[in-house]
This record gives C-alpha cells, sequence and structure tokens, in this order.
C-alpha cells in the first residue's frame, strides 16, 4: 500500500472537519431521522467522491490508504457503502470455483468499519448486496469468524442474514458476481500492491497483472506507476520468471515512454531477452494470450511501442517479427508489398505456431477494428474491404481466420439489416447481391442459408 499523498490528506481532513461542523450533522444528531443524514450524505459525499475519483485516475496505488482515512468516526461512514463495493470487486475469483483465491481483509476492514459506526442502522440499507456477494466468495470459516468478531448481538444477526444459501450452488455464485459487476462498470476503484520480494512474487502477481490491464485497457494516466514498474523490471531476483516477462510485455506494449524511461526498459528487456533461454517461446505465447483477450487491444501504436523497445540487432524470431509488423504497419496491410511480405514470413514458419497465430491476430484486428466501427450507412466500405478476405484466407489457409472473418461481417451484417428493411430499396437489394455473391464465393454462408436470411417473415394471423 501506499501512503496517501499530503495533499490528498490535507483535503479529506478539511472535509472531515467541515462535515463535524456542519448544520446538517447537527440537524441529524438532534432528531435523529434518517431525512437529515440523507441531507448529510448528499451534502458531502459528492465532494467525497471528486477526491476519490482524482487519486483513482492519477495515484491508484494510494487507494487503500484514502479508503482507510475514510474509515476514521469524522466521516460519519459517508461513501463506506460505495467503498465496501469496491473491496469485493478487487478481490481475486478463481473461476472454476467462484470464490476468492486469497481473503480480503481489506472488505473485513471496512465492514467492520460499518458495523462498529454510530451510524450503521442507516448504512445497513445501503450494504447488503456487497456483504452478501462478499460472503458468499469467501470461505464459510472465514465468514463465520469474521460475524464472531462482532459484538452487538443485533448486527451480528444481521450479517448472519447476509449468508444467502442460493449462493452455495456455483451457478447461481457465477450469476450474482455478473449482476453485481455490472452496477461498478462505470467505477474507477482498482488498486494492488506491486511485489518487492521474490516471496512476495506468486502471491501479489495476479492481482498486479489484472490491475495493469485494467489501467492500460481504460486508458488512464499511468505516469503515477512507471515508477514501480522501473523497480520491477530491475528486480534481479525476479529475472528469468514468467510474472517478470509478462510486466516486460505489458510495459513495453502500453505504456508511452521517452527518455531515460526508455532506455531503461530496453536495458532490461534485452538483458532478459539474452539471459532466458525460452523467452521467445514464453514470449509469443503470452503476446497471442493478450491477442485473445477481448479486454486488451494489440494495435499497431503497441507493436511499435514494442519494437522501439527491442535490439533488432539480435538476430533472432522475434526481430524477424518485428521488422515484419514494421513493414506492414509503415506500408499498409491493404498493399502488395505488405501482403508479399506477410506470405513470405508466414511459410517460414508452421502454420500453428504461436509466431504465426500472433501475425494472423494482428492482421484480423486490422479488419476488426475497420468494420466493427463502420456505421450502418458506411456499408459500400465491407463491399471493398472484403475483396482482401481471399487474400489473407488463401496466405494463411486457417479455418479459425475465416471463422472470424465470417462472424465479423455477419454481425455487420445483421446491424444493416435491421436498418434497411425496405426490400425494394436500394439499399437492401445492394446489400443482398453482396451476400448472395460474396459469402457464398468466400464459403462463408450456403445457398439455402443465403435464402433463409432474406427470406419474408410472414406475419401471423390474429386469432379471434
Amino acid at each position: 500500500m501506499q501512503a496517501l499523498a499530503e495533499a490528498y490528506k490535507t483535503k479529506l481532513e478539511a472535509l472531515g472537519t467541515e462535515i463535524q461542523e456542519s448544520d446538517e450533522l447537527q440537524a441529524y444528531l438532534e432528531e435523529e431521522e434518517e431525512e437529515q443524514y440523507m441531507q448529510l450524505k448528499e451534502m458531502f459525499e459528492p465532494r467525497i467522491g471528486m477526491v476519490y475519483d482524482e487519486v483513482a485516475g492519477a495515484h491508484p496505488l494510494q487507494l487503500i490508504a484514502l479508503e482507510t482515512l475514510l474509515l476514521q468516526p469524522e466521516f460519519e461512514g459517508l461513501y463506506l457503502p460505495k467503498i465496501l463495493g469496491f473491496t469485493v470487486l478487487r478481490g481475486e475469483v478463481d473461476d472454476a470455483r467462484m470464490k476468492y483465491t486469497r481473503t480480503q481483509e481489506h472488505f473485513k476492514e471496512v465492514l467492520m468499519a460499518i458495523c462498529n459506526s454510530a451510524n450503521f442502522d442507516l448504512l445497513r440499507k445501503r450494504i447488503g448486496q456487497s456483504i452478501q456477494m462478499g460472503f458468499a466468495l469467501s470461505s464459510d470459516i472465514w465468514v463465520t469468524n469474521l460475524i464472531n468478531e462482532v459484538d452487538n448481538k443485533r448486527v451480528r444477526y444481521f450479517l448472519q442474514g447476509q449468508k444467502l444459501d442460493r449462493y452455495r450452488v456455483l451457478e447461481e455464485r457465477v450469476k450474482g458476481y455478473q449482476r453485481y459487476q455490472r452496477q461498478f462498470q462505470s467505477e474507477n476503484f482498482m488498486s494492488a500492491e506491486f511485489p518487492q520480494a521474490l516471496s512476495d512474487l506468486k502471491t501479489l502477481y495476479s492481482p498486479l497483472k489484472r490491475f495493469l490491464l485494467y489501467r492500460v485497457d481504460g486508458n488512464y494516466d499511468n505516469s503515477s506507476i512507471i515508477p514501480h514498474l522501473r523497480s520491477f523490471v530491475e528486480n534481479k531476483a525476479f529475472k528469468g520468471h514468467r510474472e517478470h516477462l509478462e510486466v516486460l510485455v505489458l510495459y513495453a506494449s502500453f505504456f508511452e515512454l521517452e527518455g531515460d524511461d526508455l532506455d531503461h526498459l530496453r536495458k532490461h528487456f534485452n538483458e532478459v531477452r539474452k539471459s532466458m533461454d525460452d523467452f521467445q517461446e514464453q514470449y509469443l505465447e503470452y503476446l497471442l494470450e493478450l491477442h485473445l483477450k477481448e479486454e486488451v487491444i494489440i494495435d499497431p501504436d503497441a507493436d511499435k511501442r514494442i519494437s522501439s523497445v527491442m535490439d533488432h540487432k539480435i538476430k533472432d524470431d522475434l526481430s524477424k517479427y518485428y521488422d515484419l509488423l514494421d513493414e506492414v504497419h509503415s506500408k499498409g496491410y491493404t498493399t502488395d508489398e505488405a501482403q508479399e511480405a506477410v506470405k513470405a514470413f508466414y511459410t517460414q514458419y508452421q502454420g500453428l505456431s504461436n509466431i504465426n497465430e500472433c501475425l494472423r491476430q494482428t492482421i484480423y484486428g486490422y479488419f476488426h477494428r475497420l468494420i466493427s466501427n463502420l456505421e450502418e450507412t458506411d456499408y459500400p466500405e465491407l463491399f471493398e474491404i472484403s475483396k482482401l478476405y481471399p487474400v489473407y484466407m488463401n496466405i494463411f489457409a486457417n479455418q479459425q481466420f475465416n471463422q472470424q472473418l465470417k462472424e465479423l461481417s455477419l454481425e455487420y451484417v445483421g446491424k444493416l439489416l435491421k436498418k434497411y428493411t425496405d426490400k425494394r430499396g436500394k439499399d437492401y437489394q445492394d446489400i443482398k447481391k453482396f451476400v448472395t455473391t460474396t459469402f457464398q464465393d468466400l464459403g462463408f454462408l450456403k445457398e439455402k442459408e443465403v435464402v433463409e436470411m432474406f427470406k419474408t417473415r410472414r406475419k401471423r394471423k390474429k386469432t379471434s
């Protein structure tokens, strides 16, 4: 946990003082009515939220320290229900069991602060779902021990009531967790701890990787994380471990570096590249894993960043791969020169090798970015870009690549048919003609499937 910067600490302490001196709090203490507490909430929670968002955006490693400060009594439990939800979702979950891989002590810390708050009776109305999910993802023994630490019998009964039997079923935990996640889709609350010693690398790495992927996917200001990444990549004890390699890939791909930071990464990246026996194999394996993640985009900019870090004087497969990508990205994947270069490279390796898989995903990425961003009115661009399909389908001769192009194209055509419903209209007829000819030629659809796609659906007669 990184300490909270003095500027943020000062802001929050000033807010705490303001809360204690406010007329809203005095009114609540005198009348003890929910309406008065809600006025206090409406007055101060947005202001706490502004500080929280600022820290989360620019200094995410300080979030736990910020949340811990807000547990102090002078904040009257404000913003804690939201923080409790954040602690539930931060925990790493084992997908197979749908249980936390490690106990969530910060969840416990926030929950106990709420339970011991003088305003518990009001806060409890906003925390039920968070407790239910947090308990469902935790072990029964851990939950039981937590509840037994609560002295107040009434609070203890409340907590016991949040252990729902339906969440004992794996399928229900999965559904519940997915529903719960959707409530926080627009929130930025992820944080992590960077391991300092080899003994911490295995236990802290998985949440750290999740955090880094979250940050690069959200396009946040990550400048405050760079010093910690520098320390991580130069740690001699970590070098040669898969976790270290993966951080090198993420750091090189997604962080905008220059000057000393870029030179520092170059030094350690290429040092590990030369000293680690299976570096190329593990590198390409992880790169392919990133290509296949929906939340990660390995675009030309990411490739160019890595290429700028990599020492091309080292004559290995990675140098050849990034020399090719530099050519494809500079000349354009639509050019004959790039296509010939791809073909020449591709034939040097086995079709299902990781290096060829990464190359296919790179080319598919071009098609995906173009077609997925087309508006319905831009459909003539699909007609044009589809002329390139046979070129790369012939180069790769890979059924999965063909299937990806098919699904991508059919998804867009589905959008077109929802917009252009006039079967006599020029747009509809152009689309029908294109699909009928091109999709059959490409093997995307059979004649019967095309007929079914454009068949006029008869409306059912209403029965009296």
